[in-house]
């Protein structure tokens, strides 16, 4: 890619915006040195990293990379084994610092088991924690190393301070004693060594080495000889602190030389990380997407910005090329925005070579382009004696020796500056040659030739900049498919210029011309009422899809409303039906007691039984609940004939309802305790067949009794096949009377066991069981003992 359209289209500034995002010094290198790419895998690789990245900062805030510091002097000076000083090892312990922090960050999206483009640079860090602790134990900061940095070290250390306690001690005693002799009562250093302040005329009064003098003259800086030998003690222990600091360094040098590749891998994926996520924190600031690629050259930008203008105030175009037609040739007025327009086209187009996203709206399409020419601005030059129209045509002709069919081309007042009808024949030629070639052209223009040129050749389409004359002042869309008119009369009637002028000017125009620009204003008209139209119908479109998504959202509520009543009426059913059988057992077990029958009794017990688990086993639907007209009080009388809806049994009114409208209906040998509602009205015949059915075998003998046997024999099932042969063995037997029955259920796993004992204890018929006794089956039985 040219160097000359970096800077035409202004990416150079983006790409410092980019740099400032930078934390590393190392990422800011990368964001200065990145260029477009031409390779589609490369620019797709680097998109998927601006996107993933992006992806994280919104899941999980921004990235911070500070710390991570250039330690690529240190790493060659570990490959020749020389020891790093206490500021590089700080540095090694800093990145190290900042690689477990950002491996850190990097699992949160692993915790998820999501996996991106980022990952494996998350996956090679190694923060060496071992190393990075060992450093920071030994070194305190760049100029200090920590006193058990090493046992030698400490033990040199307390040497110092014991051998400066004693000087001090000794200089304290001749100050009190030679106060008279000294300019100031303090104990001061010169050269590493403790000296006293004396005055200069009494220097002879305390003997000792003379190391300095004041500026004045008048004071001289005595080591007094009692403390020479201490001094001397000293700097011969600072000699041994000096070598022992070297061996400690010597050593984490050593470690760190013994990682060297690892700690090159931490700085180029930090380095590459902070320059990624500076990506994605430039795309967020700039509200940026990830562009869609196409393989035709085909360009379709939806909302696009130029985002080196304010955000607040930039007016979003739509621009489309490389699809109907190759060519866009832009008219209209001055300050309109067609340079903005043909500067956002090149500068979106080279930031997602660069893998950036791009300020449009989504799913916006780019092509890759091997390269972009840009002529753009006044490149007018007194050096070169070479005129606007000079500098520009070099500009030219140097675009049309190189331009292919993979190039975009972009031409600012193409041939302006020259005499307009010959910079009108020039420019189409111009445009003619590169059409042909397949270049995707998008040029700015005045030429009302140009305009004409867009009109009657295939391949090549119109588009202005909107200018508002009420106004006079641009609105800088950009309309595509309708020619610019420059508007210079009516601006200049505005701003006041005299009527006659005016209409003597048109008079000037060639009538075709002018019939022309007529034309230009009623497309213009129109493509203006066109739009508003169009943002009428989306207006209308949006409210009649708020009110079908409120028609539905009432239609949801409506039909959760209407389940719920249907799950009230079945509980309410299967309440009535537990009733119904508990009100039969009782009486069932009543008149065995008494001797009676019980064959009829069974029967109706064991329909009651099978209402119950159809109404329990599945949900009630409308056909379910009773349709019957409901009864009115009123109208019910003791002795009519009546069918009890859930239970499907006839009966007899037996009492009125009460307030509740709860009554007792007879059914058979049954007294059931139901609903008003619960009832429906029936002829006489039916309820006379009933009656005579349910009086049917009264005077029979116990059968049941005699075919229930005492012992329940499960061994061999499952639990899930167990429990409901073991509910219905508890039924028949405490209705057939028996006092206990004995449970075989073996030892096994004492899965089985376990379930019969849970069923006994929740089961109302049972008052006790135990375990069998020796001689009964010991734990392979379980003895129950009914109520």
């Amino acid at each position: 890619m040219n160097e000359k359209v970096i800077q035409t289209v202004e990416l150079n500034k983006i790409l410092a915006r980019l740099a400032d995002e930078c934390s590393t010094p190392l990422g800011r290198k990368e964001a200065e040195a990145l260029a477009p790419m031409t390779d589609r895998e490369e620019i797709e690789k680097a998109e998927s990293e601006t996107a993933d990245a992006l992806s994280r900062v919104y899941r999980f805030g921004s990235l911070s990379l500070s710390g991570a510091r250039d330690i690529r002097e240190s790493l060659l000076r570990l490959k020749v084994q020389a020891n790093l000083s206490m500021p590089e090892l700080l540095s090694i312990a800093m990145l190290l610092r900042t690689a477990l922090r950002v491996k850190g960050y990097g699992t949160r999206q692993e915790a998820d088991n999501l996996t991106d483009s980022l990952t494996d640079y998350f996956e090679r860090l190694q923060p060496l924690v071992t190393l990075e602790k060992e450093i920071e134990r030994c070194i305190l900061s760049e100029e200090e190393m920590a006193d058990d940095a090493s046992p030698a070290l400490a033990s040199i250390r307390r040497k110092i301070k014991a051998a400066e306690a004693k000087i001090r001690s000794e200089l304290n005693s001749m100050v009190v004693s030679n106060g008279t002799y000294l300019r100031e009562n303090v104990i001061t250093m010169r050269n590493g060594r403790f000296c006293l302040p004396v005055k200069t005329e009494c220097r002879s009064q305390i003997p000792g080495m003379i190391h300095d003098e004041s500026g004045s003259g008048s004071t001289v800086f005595i080591e007094p000889l009692s403390v020479v030998k201490l001094n001397n003690e000293i700097r011969e222990l600072e000699i041994d602190e000096s070598k022992e600091i070297e061996k400690i360094l010597a050593v984490l040098s050593g470690e760190a030389e013994a990682h060297a590749g690892e700690l090159k891998t931490n700085l180029d994926v930090l380095s590459h990380l902070d320059f990624v996520f500076a990506k994605a924190m430039l795309a967020k600031e700039m509200k940026a997407t990830r562009p869609v690629f196409t393989r035709d050259g085909k360009i379709s930008l939806k909302q696009a910005r130029h985002p080196l203008l304010d955000p607040k105030t930039v007016v979003p175009i739509d621009v489309m090329l490389g699809d109907a037609f190759n060519a866009l040739i832009i008219t209209g007025p001055n300050t309109g925005g067609k340079t903005v327009s043909l500067k956002t086209v090149g500068l979106l187009s080279l930031m997602g070579q660069c893998g950036l996203h791009i300020p449009a709206f989504e799913e916006s399409e780019l092509g890759i382009f091997s390269e972009v020419f840009a002529d753009i601005g006044d490149e007018q030059s007194i050096e070169q004696s070479l005129s606007t129209f000079s500098s520009h045509m070099k500009n030219i002709i140097r675009i049309v020796k190189t331009a292919n069919s993979d190039s975009l081309v972009l031409f600012d007042e193409l041939c302006a500056g020259t005499d307009p009808e010959e910079g009108a024949a020039l420019a189409i030629s111009i445009l003619d040659t590169l059409r042909k070639r397949g270049c995707r052209i998008i040029a700015t223009t005045h030429y009302s030739e140009l305009k004409l040129y867009a009109l009657t050749t295939e391949g090549v389409e119109n588009a202005s900049s909107e200018f508002d004359v009420a106004t006079l002042s641009p609105t800088y869309r950009l309309l595509i498919g309708i020619p610019g008119k420059s508007n210079a009369f009516a601006i200049s009637r505005r701003l006041g210029l005299n009527e006659q002028i005016v209409q003597a000017a048109k008079e000037h125009i060639n009538h075709d011309d002018v019939a022309f620009e007529d034309v230009i204003k009623n497309l213009h008209d129109s493509k203006r009422k066109m739009d508003r139209e169009k943002s009428e119908i989306g207006r209308l479109k949006a409210e009649a899809k708020r009110l079908q998504d409120s028609l539905d959202e009432s239609n949801r509520k409506l039909e959760e409303r209407k389940e719920k009543i249907l799950a009230e009426a079945r509980e309410e059913a299967r309440a009535l039906l537990q009733d119904a059988k508990a009100q039969a057992d009782e009486t069932i077990r009543e008149l065995n007691k008494q001797g009676k029958d019980v064959r009829e009794l069974e029967k109706v017990r064991t329909k009651t039984r099978e209402a119950l688990e159809r109404t329990a086993g599945k949900p009630v639907t409308e056909t379910e609940l009773p349709t019957g007209k409901e009864l009115n009080p009123k109208d019910l009388h003791v002795g009519d004939s009546v069918k009890v809806i859930s239970m499907d049994m006839a009966g007899t009114v037996s009492t009125l309802p009460d307030s509740r409208g709860m009554l007792f209906v007879t059914a058979g040998i049954l007294r059931l305790h139901v609903r008003l509602k619960d009832l429906m009205l029936l002829e006489n015949d039916t309820t006379a067949s009933g009656k005579k059915s349910g009086a049917k075998g009264s005077n029979g003998s116990i059968l049941k009794a005699a075919t229930i046997s005492p012992e329940l024999n499960l061994i061999g099932m499952r639990v899930d096949e167990a429990l409901p042969e073991l509910d219905k063995y508890l039924d028949d037997a405490y209705l057939a009377n028996l006092a206990e029955v004995r449970i075989v259920h073996g030892r096994g796993t004492g899965a089985l066991r376990e379930a019969v004992r849970q069923k006994l204890k929740s089961s109302p018929h049972v008052k006790s069981f135990r375990a069998g006794e020796f001689g009964e089956g010991d734990t392979g039985v379980t003895i129950a003992v009914f109520k």
